[in-house]
């Protein structure tokens, strides 16, 4: 780094400065009560006008000043009177007697007028070589002036303190005049970011091609010389909580030169054209600094696709960020040397301008971690606590399936902090059980009172999930349920870990559909009623089953027809198809779902007993886990063993690659279905 950058900083902290505005008012104001003091007068004697007269008669006043804007008269003594005993002891005794020129004595009066009118009458009963007459003056001092203009000096002072805060650290100007320099925070040799990638875990794939960014700035030769070229930037996408950011903290650690990261709002501003101006500002610090990485978190918030939902005629302030960045990004003036990093968990709403080879030439996929993933996860959040010796990484990977990185940090801080709260010297085993139940299910409801009942209906609800799951071979094999009260509504949950694959059949699905509609069955076979405790069982099989029907062509009537638009961004206003498809969509719908709760129905009736017996054992430990289902009711009658079982049982040393799985009844990327699916029965949902 060259001397002339060497301490310059992109956004300096302020110094330390006194606050000199400060200092300069009360300077001002001291100024003022000392002109104020000085001008006044000497210090003299108050009388009353009677004693006036007779000092006046006695022949004792040299002058007379009557200060007609003030109401006072000042008096002055003859020299001679000055040394008569009568007079000079009391000046002196005031200090009046040192001021030899006067005035010495002052008298308050009603209006000068009517002390005229009385002076007057006085000097006719003097002779007239004795009259001295009296001189009539208006005082000015720097107290009435003071008096007259201190509103507008005060304003002055006001509008001056408030431009010299507005000013701030960013030099002269002022912030208000400084709208459009960027807001980037820096990160250079001088102010390290201490995270590596040692610190990123489960995220194997992405961290070896961000690791290769790194490469490209600190040995840029070794790409060069074969005749390829430096990427210009690279696109984070993924789920909220997977380690985007992390991974740029570790970037900002590992790539030894200046980082400078910021937000996509912090491009945003009330004025117009302040966008634009904060991105040229902030890649002409960065060219400065070539060779440097720009970090941009959140670029959604700037890169949106242009022209939708925009007034004809307006002006988009957005818009013109975005196109100020592009032409930053890949224009006729863009220098070589600077990356630019971005991260966004909304990648469908991005321009396609900005997503294109030459802007971001790559787009690094950061999904939830599998269950090896998990597993190294809680190995690095397991560092800094202190755990007993039964706390199994593994085991606690094997609980938490589709739990994002923040997610298992969650789980690991709240495991300490109930072991705490337990005054345990160490976390155990049980303590991150009960936090992931909190981070699932929500707070226990330890006080919420449920009638023997309501327990016995929601412990037959649970047992038939979980007995629906476990005969059924493609069905997600179960990983705990529990009937303990959680959340808002929840009276019991059950968890399951996905297969680790990435495509559905029917039968798959149709089983998928059976086990979660075994709640409900067990309730009508059991007690020959419904509850309303199904509801979010029976969302889901709708999702499921619409799915099916008219998204992936699994229905043999509608035929391999898709009504997904996987582009849209919102609900659109019409459907794809006509009035008569959607009634036979609904119709089909209806059928497959009848068609899965009849089979469930008929499944469960045949495992009675293992129905009845996980229901008592529920109602006893309210919490069971899947070996506990391998003692009461056997192993699953299937050779291929469960993914738990599966990891549970692998060695260390060997080393399973596992991706997250699609959840084709919706859509969407999942890795987990959780059923918290027990709701008291005032709030019934449709």
């Amino acid at each position: 780094m060259s001397e002339k950058n060497k301490n310059k900083n992109f956004v300096p902290k302020a110094p330390q400065k006194p606050n000199f505005q400060l200092w300069l008012i009360i300077a001002a104001v001291l100024v003022l009560l000392g002109l104020t003091w000085i001008q006044q007068r000497g210090a003299v004697i108050d009388i009353t006008q009677k004693r006036f007269e007779d000092m006046y008669l006695a022949g004792d006043v040299a002058k007379v000043d009557i200060i007609r804007n003030m109401n006072r008269v000042d008096v002055t003594l003859k020299p001679a009177a000055l040394q008569n005993p009568k007079y000079k002891t009391e000046l002196e005794a005031n200090s009046a007697f040192s001021n030899p020129a006067g005035p010495h004595y002052s008298l308050q009066v009603t209006t000068s007028d009517k002390f005229q009118t009385d002076f007057q009458a006085l000097e006719e009963k003097m002779p007239e070589d004795q009259r001295i007459g009296a001189s009539v003056t208006n005082e000015e001092n720097w107290s009435s002036y003071f008096g007259s203009f201190g509103f507008l000096i005060l304003l002055f002072v006001f509008f001056w303190f408030m431009m010299r805060r507005m000013a701030g650290p960013s030099g002269p100007g002022g912030q208000i005049f400084n709208v459009g320099k960027s807001k980037a925070q820096l990160f250079d040799a001088e102010n390290k970011v201490k995270i590596t990638f040692d610190n990123v875990a489960g995220l194997d794939e992405a961290k070896e091609e961000i690791q290769e960014i790194v490469e490209f700035l600190k040995n840029p030769g070794k790409f060069t010389k074969l005749g390829g070229k430096i990427p210009k930037g690279a696109l984070l996408v993924g789920p909220p909580g997977t380690g985007k950011t992390l991974l740029a903290k570790a970037v900002a650690g590992e790539a030894g030169v200046p980082f400078f990261t910021l937000s996509g709002s912090d491009f945003v501003e009330m004025f117009v054209g302040v966008g634009a101006a904060r991105v040229r500002d902030l890649f002409k610090q960065a060219k400065e600094k070539a060779p440097c990485i720009i970090f941009i978190d959140e670029i959604d918030a700037i890169g949106r696709s242009r022209g939708k939902g925009q007034m004809p005629g307006s002006n988009d302030e957005r818009e013109n960020t975005l196109n100020s960045l592009l032409v930053e990004m890949d224009g006729f003036g863009t220098d070589s040397g600077v990356i630019v990093l971005a991260a966004t968990n909304r990648p469908d709403v991005l321009d396609s301008a900005l997503l294109r080879p030459g802007r971001f030439d790559r787009q690094i996929s950061i999904d939830k971690p599998d269950i090896v993933g998990r597993e190294a996860i809680f190995k690095v959040h397991l560092k800094p606590i202190k755990i007993s010796e039964d706390v199994d990484a593994k085991k606690l990977a094997a609980q938490t399936p589709g739990f994002a990185g923040a997610e298992i940090a969650n789980v690991c801080n709240e495991a300490a902090l109930i072991a705490a709260r337990r005054n345990k010297t160490a976390v155990d085993m049980q303590d991150f059980q009960d936090a992931v139940d909190r981070v699932i299910g929500g707070l226990e409801k330890k006080n919420k009172i449920i009638s023997p009942e309501e327990k016995k209906i929601v412990a037959y609800h649970e047992a038939g999930h979980a007995v629906a799951g476990w005969f059924l071979e493609h069905a997600d094999p179960l990983v705990k349920v529990s009937i303990v009260p959680r959340g808002v509504a929840a009276l019991g949950y059950a968890q399951y870990l996905p297969k680790e694959q990435f495509l559905y059949q029917t039968e798959q699905l149709i089983d998928e559909m059976c086990m979660t509609l075994g709640g409900r069955a067990a309730e009508e076979i059991i007690f020959g009623k419904i509850s309303t405790g199904a509801l979010s069982d029976l969302e889901r099989v709708t999702k499921m089953a619409y799915s099916m029907v008219s998204v992936y062509g699994m229905n043999d009537k509608i035929g391999n027809v898709s009504f997904y638009d996987s582009k849209s961004e919102g609900y659109r206003m019409t459907k794809p198809y006509s009035e008569t498809t959607a009634e036979t969509i609904d119709e089909e719908v209806r059928k497959l779902i009848l068609s899965a709760y009849q089979r469930t129905k008929e499944l469960l009736r045949s495992k009675l007993t293992e129905l009845e017996t996980l229901a008592k054992e529920l109602l006893e430990k309210e919490i069971l886990f899947q070996s506990d289902l391998e003692k009461l009711i056997g192993k699953r009658p299937f050779e291929k063993e469960t993914t738990y079982e599966a990891f549970t049982k692998k060695k260390p040393s060997e080393k399973k690659v596992e991706e997250p799985i699609a959840d084709l009844s919706s859509g969407h990327d999942a890795t987990v279905e959780e059923a918290s699916d027990q709701v008291p029965f005032t709030e019934s949902k449709e």
